[in-house]
């Protein structure tokens, strides 16, 4: 069960209206770095979570919620840049930053600028989308909740850590003070939502419960092969030495090591096609 105060998370203000600041906005709502993704993926986690102690389903349950706050923040956001439009979208892109320009696609023709300014004209009159900066409805294939708590609190560090690349490059491509705010804002629960995953997995027992599931019998696990890295250039040229290379492995179960990689199967051989396959006769004959 949830409630619902109609005040926002964090004040959301803007000063001067730009469409095409609106559209940047969109992918921080609907796009694979946004709100909508981790939402998502923080309540199946939560609501798939299993074990003795509840705290990590309540925690999820927690931080779920406060992401449909974020993305009622952005589609505010979305909404107050679009008040005054359509405004010239040229000359709006003229003064974005040429590197978050390029970055968020400021650089596109100006049909296509106008193209997503249309849809927020047409589909919602000036407001927010379930979309991503090009328009692409958000369709759940970067929500990962394997049941496994420890992947998943990987899976919610790269999901925070995109997150919070987007919200700093929208920072940067900001002008109007009012976006910036609520944007600083917005990095600050990234930086804290990255932090609380990795304290999970540090309760969790951090590089100890590596490899992921440690509930496998590693006694059926080809071990020869479970610390040593395949290097595929040229026989007789290392690869570059890195912590992967050489020392501890990071589970402690053995030492880093490197192999020149070399084919240990056959060359596969196939059996002739079905006949109602619709293969070639030649195929079928074998």
């Amino acid at each position: 069960m949830y409630f619902h105060d109609p005040r926002l998370q964090y004040p959301v203000r803007v000063e001067t209206p730009d469409p095409l600041f609106a559209r940047q906005l969109q992918q921080a709502i609907g796009g694979i770095e946004g709100e909508i993704r981790v939402c998502l993926q923080y309540f199946f986690q939560a609501w798939g979570a299993r074990g003795p102690n509840p705290k990590y389903r309540d925690m999820l349950l927690h931080t779920a919620t406060e992401e449909i706050g974020h993305i009622e923040m952005l589609a505010t956001a979305v909404a107050m840049n679009l008040e005054t439009a359509p405004l010239s979208l040229q000359e709006s892109a003229a003064e974005a930053h040429p590197v978050v320009n390029a970055v968020m696609g400021g650089e596109r023709p100006r049909h296509v600028l106008e193209g997503m300014l249309q849809r927020h004209i047409l589909s919602t009159g000036l407001a927010a989308m379930p979309v991503d900066a090009d328009g692409v409805p958000f369709d759940c294939s970067h929500v990962y909740a394997s049941g496994n708590l420890a992947a998943d609190m990987y899976a919610n560090v790269t999901a925070e850590s995109t997150g919070r690349v987007l919200a700093v490059r929208l920072f940067n491509a900001a002008k109007d003070p009012g976006m910036r705010d609520m944007l600083s804002f917005l990095i600050a629960r990234d930086t804290m939502h990255q932090q609380q995953w990795l304290a999970v997995i540090e309760e969790l027992g951090g590089n100890a419960a590596l490899p992921i599931p440690n509930s496998f019998d590693r006694s059926q696990e080809a071990s020869r092969f479970s610390h040593v890295f395949f290097a595929h250039n040229h026989e007789g040229v290392p690869p570059a030495q890195g912590r992967w290379t050489a020392g501890p492995s990071l589970d402690g179960q053995g030492e880093f090591t490197v192999a020149q990689s070399t084919p240990m199967g056959e060359k596969p051989v196939l059996g002739p096609a079905q006949p109602l396959s619709g293969a070639q006769a030649e195929q079928i004959k074998g």
